[in-house]
């Protein structure tokens, strides 16, 4: 929408409209100086109100009046009625006039209250149209006894008269429809695209905006708190009915309302089994519509998909909070904390996770820390920023700590920054984020950009609108069935590619027999990169470096016997993945196979839990259509990326339809559907 759009939204929507207005007498118009007014647009049709006109209704000359109106530029509202001797004896006269007619009203101050600054769109337009009743001709009707279209105020083109509230509504039906998607998790802005293509529309041009939308879901939200609260315990319970491995801990306050709640699915909890040893505890997001923090614990999978572990809803962001929500998910995985756990900076988490996950090694997100430099940097570096920022990438990607060190103060000398506050704070937490620091734990990868934007693009499916506190659990599992059967679709994908050998080394072939395609990427470029090293025995083992230096390296030790390499650059602790450097030693020493023992099963071919919906397939008949709704909703969510999308499922699910039809109904199927309509 345009900016010019955007500001007459903000003038016309005015929810003031009890101010009375002055009309000369029974005049057929208001009286009005050439000077002090401006004449309306013509009408695009021939339907202009005029003295002694007839309705059946004071209904109907509304609906009369109300098309003029928007023909003409503007929009009206119903003023001031009329009782004839007196108050009970019966409607006999009715003014319509323009929605910017009276003056805004003085609002009464509350110092207790925040004050909505509005700008108002009344300007004492005189703009009007009168009806009377009358029974003269027979049955009572209503007949225009004045009316006047001067205005003093500009009038708008159509193509902008439909943004007023006036003509601003969303039907019941496109309502059940926004429920609908808002149930399958999509954003309102992925609705309105949808239904601009359903409607066969230009964008920008339904019956209503974004912003109503937004009000539709927010008007289903303001539900009774504590009624929300045992919907979701019940959802809960009823999941828990048709799946014993769903697992839910909920904590109620001193005056029995929900407190805390964290739930987590059987597939999920089989994934954590396999690819548990590097987490993601995103606490970075709130539900704003019931004002609750929101944690999710993701991971990434051996085809480098991420993957969903557990969910938390709390009542704040405290110490006690974080650690009954960490509890909470170990009692899911069976006690089996991650090796590293990756979060945002958060004292009250840190404490948390210090106390419940003592073993477990604390590190901070890159991705959250660099979101933040654009209000941290921008304006204190200016002009620079960009050199600043390629500067500190290039330190937190350094494999030594010394050399993190003397950059730092490089850079800090360089860009003036001695003093900054957010700079000081970046350079005490350094263990927490830079890689040099870092390096010996495993990350499986997860600092990477590419893979950082896949497990945020994976959190954002959740945080779309919500209409019930109860829905989000339902939004949550369509979420993580449709990752599921996507990233079964992608896995597939990946194991029909055929591997390009590179090295034609039997460590390489063997190697792409064993891995995933996406490991197996990652360990070639390392064995193409190892032919470029050249390897040197020394007293304790191996000094490996790149051909072309003459000091330095990287030191290996390699016991063939016990089966054991380790190189001082920390690659395999830290990614799972041998470094060129143990691979050149491998090499040299006549290895034509990886060991076992570093070919790790996380990055393995190996069959993983599929989707839950799979594993648990309902036999009763209500389960099955549950499960058919979420594959619809895949499916729209899907098909609502493009017209081309659209076009092709709505031509092969109208074959479907067309198909299904032709089907025998029996029934006993007959009377469980329409028990099931009557529950849904």
């Amino acid at each position: 929408m345009s900016e010019e759009v955007g500001s007459m939204l903000a003038v016309y929507d005015d929810p003031s409209d009890q101010h009375s207005l002055s009309f000369g007498g029974d005049t057929s118009s208001t009286e009005e100086s050439p000077g002090e007014t401006r004449l309306s647009l013509q009408p695009t049709n021939d339907h202009i109100p005029y003295i002694g006109q007839r309705f059946s209704t004071h209904d109907e000359a509304y609906e009369f009046y109300s098309d003029f109106a928007k023909s003409c530029g503007f929009s009206i509202r119903r003023h001031r009625t009329e009782g004839k001797d007196g108050v009970g004896k019966g409607l006999t006269r009715r003014y319509f006039v323009c929605h910017r007619a009276g003056n805004t009203p003085a609002k009464s101050t509350n110092e207790t209250k925040p004050q909505r600054n509005r700008k108002s769109s009344r300007c004492g337009c005189q703009a009007y149209m009168r009806i009377s009743k009358t029974t003269e001709f027979g049955p009572p009707e209503w007949r225009v006894t004045g009316f006047g279209n001067h205005h003093n105020h500009e009038l708008l083109e159509p193509n902008q008269v439909r943004f007023l509230p006036a003509y601003r509504t969303i039907s019941d039906v496109d309502k059940n429809r926004i429920l609908m998607f808002a149930k399958t998790g999509i954003s309102v802005h992925q609705m309105m695209r949808l239904m601009e293509l359903e409607k066969c529309v230009e964008p920008g041009y339904l019956p209503f905006t974004e912003k109503d939308v937004r009000n539709l879901l927010q008007s289903f939200r303001k539900l009774d708190p504590e009624e929300e609260n045992l919907d979701l315990l019940r959802m809960c319970r009823n999941i828990k009915e048709r799946d014993p491995n769903f697992k839910f801990e909920y904590t109620l306050d001193a005056n029995n309302r929900l407190e805390n709640i964290a739930w987590s699915y059987a597939s999920s909890i089989q994934l954590y089994d396999i690819f548990g040893d590097a987490v993601v505890f995103d606490t970075t997001h709130r539900l704003t519509a019931f004002d609750m923090p929101l944690g999710i614990w993701v991971g990434i999978n051996n085809y480098g998909m991420p993957c969903f572990f557990g969910c938390v809803l709390l009542r704040d962001e405290t110490v006690r909070s974080y650690s009954w929500a960490i509890k909470a998910f170990l009692g899911f995985m069976n006690g089996k904390a991650p090796q590293t756990i990756l979060t945002d900076q958060n004292s009250c988490l840190k404490d948390a996770l210090s106390a419940e996950m003592s073993i477990t090694k604390h590190a901070l997100c890159i991705w959250m820390i660099v979101a933040k430099f654009p209000s941290w940097f921008n304006a204190v570096v200016g002009e620079r920023y960009n050199e600043w920022k390629a500067e500190f990438y290039r330190l937190y990607n350094l494999e030594s700590v010394e050399d993190f060190e003397l950059g730092w103060r490089e850079m800090v000398c360089s860009f003036g920054l001695h003093t900054n506050r957010h700079i000081v704070n970046l350079y005490s937490l350094r263990s927490l984020w830079a890689l040099p620091y870092l390096r010996s734990h495993f990350l499986a990868g997860m600092t990477t950009t590419g893979l950082s934007k896949s497990i945020n693009a994976f959190i954002q499916r959740f945080l779309s609108a919500q209409t019930r506190l109860a829905h989000f659990v339902e939004q949550v599992a369509v979420a993580v069935d449709f990752k599921d059967q996507t990233g079964e679709q992608q896995t597939m994908q990946q194991n029909l590619q055929n591997v390009c050998l590179k090295t034609g080394a039997p460590m390489e072939s063997h190697a792409a027999t064993v891995l995933t395609p996406f490991a197996f990427s990652k360990l070639q470029e390392e064995l193409v990169l190892a032919a470029h090293y050249a390897s040197f025995s020394v007293e304790d083992g191996f000094l490996v470096r790149h051909h072309t230096k003459v000091e330095g390296g990287r030191k290996v030790y390699w016991s063939p016997h016990e089966g054991i390499i380790s190189c001082s650059c920390h690659q395999f602790e830290f990614s799972g993945i041998l470094c060129r450097h143990t691979l050149r030693v491998l090499s040299t020493g006549n290895c034509f196979q990886i060991p076992d023992t570093y070919l790790p099963i996380r990055w393995r071919r190996i069959s993983v839990p599929s989707s839950k919906l799979v594993h648990n397939a309902p036999n009763d008949h209500a389960e099955r259509v549950k499960l058919f709704q979420n594959m619809v909703s895949s499916l729209i969510t899907e098909s609502a990326k493009s017209k081309e999308r659209l076009d092709t499922a709505t031509e092969q699910v109208s074959i479907l339809l067309s198909r299904i039809r032709e089907q025998p109904i029996s029934l006993q199927c007959a009377r469980d559907i329409s028990t099931i309509n009557r529950n849904l």
